[in-house]
């Protein structure tokens, strides 16, 4: 059987919660996320990793470690979030009200990041996890990994828009025969 990917979205945030766009803030994870980045734990030790990756911002640091990788986990630049510039602790709603036509997936962040710039850095994991030699497992962010999946099926970084990840939710990236398809999504322990 080919190798598979495990993607975990880091869990529950104050911002995350409240539907704040967080990238570069370095938020601990809630009682919640703690809560549930523990209980990852006995789903993921199931599996045997050749390579863990995890982004170096708090949040995906601390649901590593809760989930039981910590000591395994290399720290990943390219898995940090999307950069969201002037968008930074916003909301939706709010930046609507700034831009009414905004579009993350079509367009990024003012001083931040376009779609090809995160889709480039997913390439890069993409390529890293890929070549690991075995199963391999990411700790990163939602959009991020959004952006990661929607690339491995070949949708491009704008097809992240479809692929809902929660705080604290597992993905997994495998094959149908040679074709690369979306195995799971979604799985919250």
């Amino acid at each position: 059987m080919a190798a598979e990917i495990v993607l975990v979205r880091h869990g529950e945030t104050e911002w995350s919660a409240n539907g704040r766009h967080t990238s570069a803030t370095d938020l601990p994870l809630t009682s919640e996320g703690r809560r549930r980045a523990r209980a990852l734990g006995p789903q993921l030790s199931e599996r045997s990793f050749a390579l863990v990756l995890c982004s170096p911002l708090l949040r995906a640091r601390e649901t590593c470690e809760l989930a039981g990788f910590g000591e395994a986990a290399v720290t990943c630049e390219e898995l940090r979030e999307w950069d969201y510039g002037r968008y930074e602790g916003m909301t939706r709603d709010e930046i609507l009200r700034e831009d009414p036509s905004w579009d993350l997936w079509r367009a990024g962040c003012p001083g931040g990041e376009t779609p090809a710039q995160v889709g480039a850095r997913a390439d890069v994991v993409l390529a890293r996890l890929r070549d690991a030699g075995g199963d391999s497992l990411a700790f990163a962010h939602g959009h991020v990994l959004r952006v990661l999946t929607a690339c491995w099926v070949g949708m491009g970084p704008p097809g992240g828009a479809r692929f809902l990840l929660a705080a604290g939710a597992i993905g997994v990236l495998g094959h149908e025969h040679e074709t690369k398809a979306l195995s799971q999504w979604n799985m919250c322990p």
